[in-house]
């Protein structure tokens, strides 16, 4: 008895394995041709040049001031000397914490942007992926091998989110 279960057990295992399907998708790919994300990049774009007016103001503040000490006389006191080196060294400090807190609010900026697009193209995938019976669909970023029992879903979930 125990030997015919045994031997029903390995016999249906195999098939269930056949049974089932996948698929793959480059979602980065698919991403790249949708419309929302030229929209994305234009707002990044004009973001950037932003931080990037702002940052040339500090640093011109800060080569103007280093100019200025650099033509202070031999004579000038050692209290004003170092009184214009702490103000290039504070200035200094508020420019490096001015480009980390600028590239954190850029990758802020982008993850509030996208997160709309990646949202859409999940749903996509899911409809795609429910609708063709797929057991499992992964990212096909760098495949070393797919088998023809593998399907491509990235051009269904591309008409599915009406992208050419």
């Amino acid at each position: 008895m125990i030997k015919r279960l045994l031997l029903a057990i390995m016999i249906a295992l195999p098939m269930s394995v056949f049974a089932q399907k996948f698929g793959v998708i480059n979602t980065q790919a698919l991403m790249e041709t949708m419309p929302e994300m030229k929209t994305v990049q234009e707002q990044m774009e004009a973001s950037a040049k932003k931080y990037q007016a702002e940052f040339d103001k500090l640093k011109e503040e800060f080569d103007k001031k280093f100019t200025e000490f650099q033509a202070l006389e031999e004579s000038t006191p050692q209290t004003i000397k170092d009184r214009r080196m702490q103000e290039m060294q504070e200035l200094d400090a508020k420019i490096q914490q001015f480009r980390e807190t600028a590239l954190q609010d850029q990758q802020r900026q982008q993850q509030q942007l996208m997160a709309p697009i990646q949202e859409k193209v999940m749903k996509a995938i899911q409809s795609v992926g429910d609708e063709g019976g797929f057991t499992f669909i992964f990212e096909n970023m760098m495949p070393v091998y797919t088998g023809k029992d593998v399907t491509d879903i990235t051009e269904s979930v591309k008409t599915r989110l009406g992208v050419k």
